[in-house]
């Protein structure tokens, strides 16, 4: 009788585990995205940063994490001409299969992105 339960509901339990550790690592991917694009708004509001700086600030945290694919961007892309008053946005993209622990995919195909803005004020 043991056995038999233990046939039935091991593959259900394997799934809910498996799927329990994916989502998991794709909270991490999105909060990952989420502290980069912060940490990347927050050097292009320094003043005299480039948009290379928010470029470079964002891929070490990236980096850091080891996160795999991520792009960059930054509008605008001029940050020295902006005054204050004009946003900054800075959204990274990075796909999930690269990013996952897992060789199922339940996330497959997918991207996920992050996008922060704020304001000049310096």
């Amino acid at each position: 009788m043991a056995a038999a339960e233990l046939a039935v509901c091991l593959p259900v339990v394997v799934l809910l585990v498996l799927a329990t550790i994916e989502a998991c690592t794709m909270v991490f991917l999105k909060q990952s995205l989420t502290i980069a694009s912060y940490e990347g708004v927050r050097t292009a509001l320094v003043d005299g940063s480039t948009a290379q700086d928010v470029q470079a600030a964002c891929n070490q945290i990236l980096s850091d994490r080891r996160i795999d694919g991520a792009t960059v961007s930054i509008q605008p892309s001029d940050i020295p001409s902006l005054v204050p008053g004009d946003f900054v946005d800075v959204t990274i993209t990075a796909p999930c299969g690269p990013n996952s622990v897992l060789p199922v995919m339940f996330y497959q195909g997918k991207t996920m992105s992050s996008t922060t803005s704020m304001m000049i004020e310096f």
